[in-house]
């Protein structure tokens, strides 16, 4: 089974605890504040793995964590770093944030690597805290949380050559004669149900990889039929060979399948239609075809098409075959690389408002604190020691807390929280 979109949970590991932690030895008179500091937790890591070639494995693992980094010691010892998880994807992956669609990478080289998800760093020890009116500082840091996020896995296939057409016009028998895929060939229409990759090797040293990818109907670039399952895998060809079948008895024009499949290919990217594009008629060998293929030659002709882009060919008996495979070299080698088109809707608004302090009020009165730089400061506090609340008490101030409660409406002796921590609001 083909699987090219998936959506995976991601959560990095959480940073090791620092540590407070005073020296007392014999011999040592001056061994003061020894607390370490905590590891970094480990991250999630995709990487291309050349064996794959579907999604397929995402459909029974969809949540991946990270180990968390271990705890600071005494003697000013380190925690352990966490292991980073790998994860393999396959060549052609884009990896894209599932809650605010912004691209994260894209994976399409042998061994490429994208971290997608940071492990949090290790929080410090109280040695870190020292100061001439603290010399025996009681703070230390929680661990950073690791980034938790959702992402979208979308694959789009990898080919110098992309076969397009409608549905049964002979794209998957080409690929059969010209290659040593074998894909299902039948005569009905989505006979094609995922892509099937094939490689070309020419006499003269030049190969490239072909892909018969699913037909398209009108309506295809809006969802229709298999819609943008197909549209998306064209994205990533240099060189496209539309085909165009010349049965008469298919009750079609043939121009105006042309005409159809183009408005498609546009209609989901414009950019698809300024790559080279050969015109290839197919199924020269049943009778009356040759004369529908030269009215066929005459229109494309008023319209523009170059004589040398247009060729006829029956992949029954090989007619043509091998002179359109030898002009697919050819276009390939002058054929530039074209980007993907990127979906990527990043709200830059979201993104910029993402630290600042919201200040909401539930029913019994109390002022509930939320922001994506709160958050982290809180769960990077350690309470347990009165210098580890002072010090938390001093970075709300900086980061606004107290104005922001003011402006809400706060008053002396309400009550504010943070997650499940609740304390005092004092002026």
């Amino acid at each position: 089974m083909f699987v090219d979109q998936v959506t995976v949970e991601v959560q990095a590991g959480k940073g090791g605890d620092g540590m407070v932690a005073f020296r007392h030895e014999k011999f040592v008179p001056f061994g003061g504040p020894a607390g370490g500091d905590g590891g970094r937790g480990g991250s999630i890591i995709f990487y291309v793995d050349e064996g794959l070639r579907t999604l397929m494995d995402f459909r029974y693992q969809r949540h991946f964590k990270a180990k968390s980094g271990g705890n600071g010691q005494g003697k000013q010892m380190y925690g352990r770093k966490a292991e980073d998880m790998r994860v393999a994807v396959p060549a052609g992956t884009t990896v894209t944030d599932a809650d605010s669609h912004e691209l994260i990478g894209d994976l399409t080289h042998p061994g490429e690597e994208l971290v997608v998800a940071r492990g949090g760093r290790g929080g410090r020890g109280n040695v870190h805290f020292v100061s001439p009116k603290n010399t025996a500082p009681e703070i230390a840091e929680n661990g950073e949380p690791g980034v938790h996020r959702y992402v979208q896995l979308e694959l789009k296939v990898l080919a110098d050559v992309g076969l397009v057409g409608f549905p049964s016009v002979g794209k998957s028998t080409l690929l059969s004669v010209v290659t040593s895929a074998k894909p299902k060939i039948a005569a009905y229409q989505f006979t094609t149900l995922v892509p099937n990759l094939g490689m070309v090797k020419l006499d003269d040293g030049n190969d490239f990889v072909m892909a018969d990818l699913p037909g398209l109907i009108e309506g295809a670039s809006t969802g229709v039929g298999l819609g943008i399952q197909f549209l998306r895998h064209v994205e990533r060809t240099r060189v496209i060979l539309h085909l165009v079948e010349m049965d008469p008895d298919d009750g079609r024009e043939p121009i105006d399948d042309y005409h159809q499949i183009r408005q498609e290919l546009a209609t989901y990217d414009d950019t698809i239609l300024e790559r080279p594009q050969l015109v290839v008629a197919t199924k020269l060998d049943l009778p009356g075809a040759q004369e529908r293929f030269e009215t066929f030659k005459a229109q494309l002709l008023e319209e523009g098409v170059k004589a040398e882009d247009i060729y006829e060919i029956s992949s029954i008996t090989h007619t043509g075959v091998q002179e359109l495979m030898r002009a697919t070299s050819v276009a390939l080698q002058s054929a530039p690389a074209f980007a993907p088109k990127s979906e990527t809707t990043v709200d830059y608004e979201y993104l910029a408002d993402a630290d600042k302090i919201k200040v909401e009020r539930d029913d019994d009165g109390t002022f509930i604190l939320s922001g994506k730089a709160l958050e982290r400061v809180f769960a990077m506090a350690n309470l347990d020691h009165d210098d580890g609340v002072v010090r938390f008490a001093r970075q709300l101030r900086r980061l606004g807390v107290d104005d922001a409660l003011r402006e809400a409406g706060a008053e002396q002796g309400d009550m504010v929280a943070i997650d499940d921590f609740t304390f005092e609001f004092v002026e």
